[in-house]
């Protein structure tokens, strides 16, 4: 048994191993629950986001289609050198825009209102930036810190209506976590 809260916080890379078979609900609980475990006494940004990225990544491309069709799974934050523009942050998937302005594409409107956008077609979306033509479908979370939107939490699908309520609540309420985890 282990000893103390530090010992049973240890990192270990089955942090990001997901049970196939698990329902959407029960694999937003095993993330955050991860997510937790990892950010313990870690307050830096960029290693909780990309520890989260690889939670998301792989939490759901666990589950059955649409969620696993997720081609990319990550974060922008808030350009210190430019104000109302988001950089890439830590990320899964295939290269991606460095930077976006916001009120533009899918990230911008999330950005700019600090409200979750959930679109379950792109193509759809009034200035769309298609970084890869296979997405279809795309949620966008906000991470807000003392009421101003700190980054975003971006996740695209190769599949129409990828996304939907639970993935809203869960990726939500992961927003909060992070937020309340780490120092942007």
């Amino acid at each position: 048994m282990l000893g103390n809260v530090a010992e049973t916080k240890k990192v270990h890379a089955d942090s990001s191993t997901f049970t196939q078979g698990l329902s959407k609900q029960e694999v937003y609980a095993q993330i955050r629950e991860q997510a937790e475990g990892l950010f313990f006494e870690q307050r830096n940004w960029v290693c909780n986001l990309a520890n989260t990225a690889s939670l998301l990544w792989h939490g759901l491309r666990s589950l059955p289609p649409p969620s696993s069709s997720v081609n990319w799974a990550g974060f922008y934050v808030l350009d210190a050198s430019k104000p109302n523009q988001l950089i890439l942050g830590p990320f899964q998937g295939q290269v991606a825009c460095q930077t976006i302005a916001f009120g533009r594409g899918v990230c911008g409107a999330a950005a700019q209102t600090g409200a979750t956008q959930l679109v379950e077609d792109v193509d759809k979306f009034p200035g769309h930036i298609a970084c890869d033509a296979a997405s279809k479908s795309e949620i966008v979370v906000p991470i807000v810190q003392n009421g101003r939107v700190v980054a975003i939490i971006d996740i695209d699908c190769a599949e129409l209506n990828g996304f939907d309520e639970e993935d809203k609540t869960g990726l939500e309420e992961l927003a909060q976590l992070i937020a309340e985890s780490s120092d942007f």
